[in-house]
């Protein structure tokens, strides 16, 4: 809604493009609200990212998957896309590719690990390898001092009411799940 998961994105496309031999690209799946409610919400024209349809995703090599969560979920238009991937879970078409996953919250309470818990579920049904950060942000993981999104899940943003961008910490972070994932789908593509 107000650009907190593209942020995100972009700091992981510039991770997995440092990974040598890697070629990243930046989607967006159809936002399913009028141009109208999302403004009378606060929220600014989507970008020029392009739209992505399901039947472009067996093309990747891997996956990762951005979104807002409403209620401690993913939101409507990421799950919208994922029912349209029915056809693709019927042939696992992405069975056995790596995926992984950062999100946006409103609050600290807001799902920052609820989020990712109920989507590997998306990820299970396709037979994909679900691919977490672990703790390899390293001391980035344990920050106390400021407040940080994102979970050994996966990278993540506190949006507060839509004008809290995320900062520098959580943008390293991105950056750092980008390269990592990128790293290890190129190691399981060189296995094949």
């Amino acid at each position: 809604m107000y650009g907190h998961v593209e942020k995100l994105a972009e700091e992981i496309l510039k991770g997995a493009a440092s990974v040598e031999g890697v070629e990243a690209k930046l989607w967006q799946v159809p936002e399913t609200l009028p141009a109208e409610v999302v403004g009378k919400m606060g929220g600014p024209p989507k970008s020029d990212v392009p739209i992505i349809t399901p039947d472009a995703l067996p093309e990747a090599d891997g996956l990762l998957l951005g979104f807002p969560t409403r209620f401690g979920m993913m939101a409507a238009q990421f799950k919208a896309f994922l029912d349209a991937t029915g056809g693709l879970w019927r042939t696992q078409a992405l069975a056995g590719k790596p995926a992984g996953i950062f999100y946006s919250t409103g609050s600290q309470g807001g799902g920052q690990e609820t989020t990712p818990l109920t989507s590997i579920t998306q990820l299970a049904h396709h037979g994909m390898i679900f691919v977490p950060i672990g703790y390899t942000f390293g001391a980035g993981m344990f920050e106390m001092e400021n407040i940080k999104g994102g979970s050994p899940y996966g990278s993540g943003t506190f949006a507060g009411d839509g004008t809290r961008q995320p900062t520098e910490l959580e943008l390293a972070q991105a950056f750092h799940q980008g390269k990592y994932f990128a790293g290890i789908a190129k190691k399981l593509k060189g296995s094949q």
